[in-house]
C-alpha cells in the first residue's frame, strides 16, 4: 500500500473540548441541584460563532469536526460507519417476500443489533426500490418485496418501525431511494393497477428487460420530488439517499429510447447527452432546496459510481480507464459537489489498490481533492462483496478491505465509510468482520458534524450520581433543555482513577465507552457493565445534539474501589 509522502502522519486539526475538570466534580451521592449547579459554574466559551463542543471555528464561522489529533489516530473519535441494507429483490431485508410482520421485524432488529456489535452509527435502508414503498405512501403501492404482491399491505409501517429501532439503538437511518427504475421486469401489466406507472404509462419507458421513469419528462421530476419530500416530511429519519441508479447503465449499444421526450423538451441544448445531465441535475438541486425548506437539519447526500471521468478524456478527471459516469448515465458527480447541491457524497470505491483500470488509491486521492474547500463531506462506499474473489487476487487478501481504511485515515477529507452489503459482511469474509471488531472499530466514534449542518453544541449536561451495582457502574444524569439545542443522545466516557482529566483525554476514542440515545424525562440513565471490582473510576457524560455537536463533558463523578 503506498501513501503519498504528503499524507504520510497524523493530519487533522486539534479538538477544542471545554474547560478542564479538574474542580467542581462530586462524589457518588451527591445531590441533582448541587450536579447542575457544578456543571453550570466551569466556564464557557463565548467566542462569537465558536462551538463549545469539540468542535473548531473556521475563518468563516462554521463549526467542523476536529477531535481526532490529539487522540489514536488508528481509531478516530469521529468516523461515519455505515452499512446499506438493500431491500430490492430480497438482497438483505426481508429476506425473502411473504414474512410475517414479526417476522420481518425480528430479521430487522438482527441486522440493527449486528450493526451496534460492529461500532457502526448509521444505517442505509432502503426504501423505495423500484417506484414502490416500504412505508405507508400515498403516491406508491406497498413494495412486492415485503408481502409478495405488489399493493398488499404488510400490517405495519417498516419505515417508522425501522426509525424507532435505530434510534434506540443510537443509529442514524438513512431513507434510501431509487428514482426512475419502476421494476426489474419490463411488462407493465405485472405493476399493481395503481401504480403511477399504470396510470401514467406515457412516463415509463422500456430499457434492458426493465421498466424506468423516463427522467426527461417535467412531470417525472415533479413526482419524484413529491414522493421524496413526503418521506422526509413524514418520518423522522435522519437523512435522504441515493445510490448510482440514475439514467441506466448501458445494455450493450442501445440507445435509452427518450427520443420524444428530447424533441419535446430538449430545446437549446445542444446535444441529447447534455440534456439528460440537465434533467439530473435538476432533480438533485430541487432536493437540495426542497429537503432544507422541509427539514433544514436533514442530511441529503448520494452513492455514485466511482468515476466521474477519466484524464484520458477529461483532464479534471482521475488517472482511471474505467466507465464514466459523466458520460454513461449522465451524472455530473464532480458538478454537483463543485455546485454545492449535497451535504455529502460517497462515491463507490469497489476495486482494490492498485487495480490498473481503477485503482482505490488513485480514486480515493481524486475524490479528496474534489471535496476539498466544497463544504460537501467524503464518505468512501466500499464493497465487502468482493472479499474473497479469485479475479483480481487482490481480493483473497484478507488485508485487502483493512488497508482501504487504513489509507482513508491519511485524508482528512474522509470522513468515513458505508459497506455494500450487510448480507455479506455478516459472514465474516475473510475475518474483516472480526477484524472491524477486534481492530478497525475497536473503539466507538460519533458521527462527524457537517460544515453546512454548523451550529452550537448542546447545553452542558449534570453527572448525579454513579454507584456500583451487581451489574456494574449505574450512572444517572439531567436531561434538560434551558438554553442550547436538545440533546439527541449522549457519550459515556470513563477513565481509570481520579480526576483532573485534560482536554486532549476526551478527544481520545479509547476513553469513551459508548453513546445513548436522550429518552424523555428529568434524568437519564446508563449502566457500565464492563467495570471492574477493585478499580478506581472516573466517568464523565457529554450531551450530543442530532447533528452531533458534542457538548462539553459533565462534572466528574468518582466511584473509589
Amino acid at each position: 500500500m503506498t501513501i503519498p509522502p504528503s499524507r504520510r502522519g497524523v493530519l487533522g486539526a486539534s479538538a477544542a473540548v471545554s474547560a478542564a475538570l479538574a474542580s467542581g466534580g462530586l462524589l457518588t451521592g451527591g445531590s441533582p441541584a448541587a450536579a447542575a449547579a457544578a456543571a453550570d459554574a466551569v466556564p464557557r466559551d463565548t467566542t462569537a460563532g465558536t462551538s463549545t463542543g469539540t468542535g473548531t471555528t473556521t475563518s468563516a464561522g462554521t463549526t467542523t469536526s476536529a477531535d481526532t489529533t490529539t487522540g489514536d489516530p488508528a481509531h478516530p473519535k469521529r468516523q461515519l460507519r455505515g452499512v446499506w441494507i438493500a431491500s430490492v429483490s430480497n438482497i438483505n431485508w426481508p429476506s425473502a417476500p411473504g414474512l410475517t410482520a414479526e417476522q420481518q421485524q425480528a430479521e430487522l432488529t438482527a441486522l440493527f443489533d449486528a450493526a451496534v456489535r460492529m461500532r457502526m452509527n448509521a444505517v442505509y435502508l432502503q426504501i423505495r426500490p423500484a417506484a414502490d414503498a416500504l412505508y405507508a405512501s400515498q403516491y406508491e403501492p406497498w413494495s412486492q418485496y415485503l408481502t409478495g404482491t405488489q399493493g398488499q399491505d404488510p400490517g405495519y409501517d417498516p419505515l417508522a418501525f425501522a426509525v424507532a429501532e435505530a434510534h434506540k439503538r443510537n443509529l442514524e437511518l438513512h431513507a434510501w431511494l431509487n428514482p426512475y427504475r419502476v421494476s426489474t421486469q419490463p411488462d407493465p401489466g405485472k405493476l399493481a393497477p395503481t401504480h403511477p406507472a399504470r396510470v401514467h404509462p406515457d412516463w415509463c419507458v422500456q430499457y434492458g428487460g426493465q421498466l424506468y421513469y423516463n427522467p426527461g419528462l417535467p412531470e417525472v421530476l415533479a413526482f419524484d420530488v413529491q414522493v421524496i419530500t413526503d418521506v422526509a416530511a413524514r418520518y423522522d429519519i435522519d437523512g435522504i439517499h441515493f445510490d448510482d441508479y440514475f439514467y441506466p447503465y448501458p445494455v450493450g449499444t442501445a440507445d435509452f429510447p427518450d427520443d420524444a421526450a428530447f424533441a419535446a423538451h430538449g430545446a437549446g441544448y445542444a446535444t441529447k447527452a447534455d440534456w439528460r445531465r440537465a434533467n439530473i441535475d435538476k432533480l438533485v438541486s430541487t432536493l437540495q432546496t426542497e429537503l432544507r425548506a422541509v427539514k433544514p437539519w436533514l442530511k441529503w447526500g448520494i452513492s455514485p459510481f466511482g468515476i466521474w471521468r477519466n484524464a484520458a478524456t477529461d483532464p479534471l478527471g482521475s488517472a482511471t480507464d474505467g466507465l464514466q459516469s459523466f458520460d454513461a448515465i449522465y451524472a455530473d458527480t464532480r458538478g454537483w459537489v463543485r455546485k454545492g447541491w449535497l451535504d455529502y457524497i460517497a462515491p463507490q470505491l469497489y476495486w482494490n489498490i492498485g487495480f490498473p483500470v481503477a485503482a482505490y488509491d488513485v480514486l480515493l486521492d481524486w475524490w479528496s481533492k474534489a471535496v476539498d474547500g466544497t463544504g460537501t463531506q467524503l464518505l468512501i462506499g466500499q464493497t465487502v462483496s468482493k472479499i474473497g474473489i479469485t479475479s483480481p487476487p487482490a481480493w483473497l487478501d484478507p488485508n485487502e478491505m483493512p488497508n482501504h481504511l487504513i489509507l482513508d485515515r491519511q485524508y482528512p477529507e474522509a470522513a468515513g465509510d458505508i459497506f455494500f452489503n450487510i448480507t455479506k459482511l455478516l459472514t465474516d469474509p475473510l475475518g474483516f468482520e472480526t477484524r472491524l471488531i477486534t481492530d478497525l472499530y475497536a473503539a466507538p466514534a460519533l458521527v462527524p458534524e457537517m460544515a453546512r449542518h454548523a451550529g452550537p453544541p448542546p447545553d452542558r449536561t449534570a453527572l448525579t450520581a454513579a454507584k456500583r451495582t451487581s451489574a456494574g457502574v449505574a450512572l444517572e444524569w439531567l436531561h434538560r433543555r434551558p438554553h442550547g439545542p436538545e440533546a439527541a443522545y449522549y457519550a459515556v466516557y470513563r477513565f481509570a482513577g481520579l480526576p483532573p482529566h485534560r482536554e486532549r483525554d476526551f478527544a481520545d476514542a479509547k476513553n469513551m465507552l459508548g453513546t445513548v440515545r436522550a429518552v424523555p424525562g428529568l434524568f437519564n440513565t446508563w449502566t457500565d457493565t464492563g467495570a471492574v471490582a477493585g478499580q478506581d473510576y472516573t466517568y464523565y457524560v457529554s450531551a450530543v445534539d442530532r447533528l452531533h455537536h458534542e457538548s462539553a463533558p459533565s462534572n466528574p463523578q468518582v466511584v473509589i474501589k
